[in-house]
Parts: C-alpha cells; sequence; structure tokens
C-alpha cells in the first residue's frame, strides 16, 4: 500500500517547490514509483516538475454531470473511470493527476465517490503517492484522498504565516482527520528564528526545519524552469534533502 504524503499552506510559502523537490527525494532515494497529485486549485506542480497537463479531474466531473457526454452504451461509472484514467500523465519518474479548479455549485457526491475509489485503487500501484494540496484541504477534508500518514505544513517566516500554519493544524484535529504525522515548515528564512519561536510553539506544530530563502527559485521560476531540475547544491534543494533524512517517512 502507497505512502500518503500531503503538503499544505498558504500561497507564496513555497508549498510547490517543496512538493517538487520532495518528489525528487524520494527518486534520489531509490523509490521507483511515485504519484504526484495536484490537488491545489492554483495548479502548477506540473510545471515545477516539467509535465505537461492536458486532462484536469475538475473538468470531468463537470462533464459526467451532463448526461449528453456519456457515450451510449456507456455507464457514468464507467465514462468516469475512462476519462479519469486518461487524466493520469505518465513518465519515466513520476506519474502526475491533477484536480483542478474548485467544484462548482451542483452535487458532486456520486462522482466523487468514483473518484475516490479510483484514487484508491490508483495508488495500489505506487509506493508514494505526493499530494500538492491548499490550506483547506479540501480533498482531504471529504475523505476524497484519503490515508494521509504524513502532513508537511509550509509557512513564510513571518508571524501571519506561522498562524496561517496553526490554523490548518486546528481544521485538522476540528475534522479529526486521522493523520498521525504533522510537521511545520518554514521558508524562505533569512536570519534566525529567535522571533518567531514563541509563535511556533504556539502553533502547535513540530519543526521538521526550515529552507533559506533561494534565489535560484525565484531565477528558474521566472524563466519558466522546472524547479524539479534545481543544481543539487542549491540552498534549497540542500535543506529539503536535510529535512527529510530526519523524518521516518
Amino acid at each position: 500500500m502507497a505512502k500518503h504524503i500531503a503538503v499544505a499552506g498558504k500561497g507564496g510559502t513555497g508549498k510547490t517547490t517543496f512538493a517538487a523537490l520532495l518528489i525528487r527525494y524520494l527518486l534520489e532515494q531509490g523509490k521507483e514509483s511515485v504519484l504526484a497529485v495536484d490537488a491545489d486549485p492554483n495548479a502548477n506542480l506540473n510545471e515545477a516538475l516539467g509535465i505537461p497537463v492536458s486532462n484536469f479531474v475538475a473538468d470531468i466531473l463537470e462533464e459526467a454531470k451532463d448526461s449528453k457526454s456519456i457515450p451510449p452504451g456507456m455507464t457514468k461509472d464507467m465514462f468516469i473511470e475512462y476519462r479519469l484514467a486518461q487524466a493520469i500523465v505518465e513518465t519515466e519518474k513520476v506519474d502526475l493527476l491533477v484536480m483542478g479548479r474548485p467544484q462548482g455549485p451542483g452535487c458532486y457526491c456520486y462522482p466523487n465517490d468514483i473518484l475516490r475509489k479510483h484514487l484508491e485503487t490508483l495508488s495500489r500501484n505506487y509506493q508514494y503517492v505526493v499530494i500538492d494540496s491548499e490550506a483547506g484541504l479540501e480533498h482531504i477534508s471529504r475523505r476524497i484522498i484519503q490515508g494521509v500518514e504524513y502532513l508537511f505544513v509550509l509557512s513564510d517566516a513571518t508571524v501571519r504565516g506561522i498562524r496561517s500554519a496553526g490554523r490548518i493544524r486546528q481544521l485538522v484535529k476540528e475534522l479529526k482527520l486521522p493523520i498521525p504525522n504533522l510537521w511545520l515548515v518554514v521558508t524562505r528564512v533569512q536570519g534566525s528564528l529567535n522571533g518567531l519561536k514563541p509563535e511556533i510553539e504556539r502553533s502547535g506544530l513540530p519543526l521538521a526545519g526550515t529552507i533559506s530563502f533561494d534565489p535560484l527559485v525565484i531565477e528558474y521560476d521566472a524563466a519558466g524552469k522546472p524547479l524539479f531540475e534545481l543544481p543539487s547544491d542549491s540552498l534549497a534543494v540542500r535543506e529539503t534533502r536535510r529535512i527529510l533524512k530526519e523524518l521516518p517517512l
């Protein structure tokens, strides 16, 4: 059974960069099968990984609501599962599934049930499933993505960011999500965290480590280059690797 690792945090904390480098770390450790799931409505994990995407799960679910879109002789179950299989982008290193935009009005209970079953079946083919989530944890809280064992909550080095991370932990607690391992990662650090230590303690999240501000990340992003291909000696890569080596993934 796959190990499910999720990364969450408000926009601008480097969450997608961390998710991409986490996937890179797993592959460097000899993990042969990794499924990346971009569950953030502002989907850009594919760009960080350098993988082009044309099919989005949200569009498939919307399409399934219209009976006219289902070919004759095909049930809705068959149609959704067929289209979901098309949405997976397979590469030599990692496979990718992109959820897409938030769900609009109307009932999605039925297609969500199909999606949940599809993801459960799909995850059996992988050693790791890495989920680039959003602060609201929509797909996890709705139990569409289940069995998350590890959750990294990212924050920038600000009081507001740490408080936002604390609210994600509170959300996990309120929803009674069975996530046994939660960690805080503080990003874009310049200098020490001394002034933030009281706020970090109040967040209730154990600090897994920090990642310094890395100009190369900005440079790669501006040039449209995949962050997955950052040089091994870049700050972001070295410090992400240092954090992950200390954890029981």
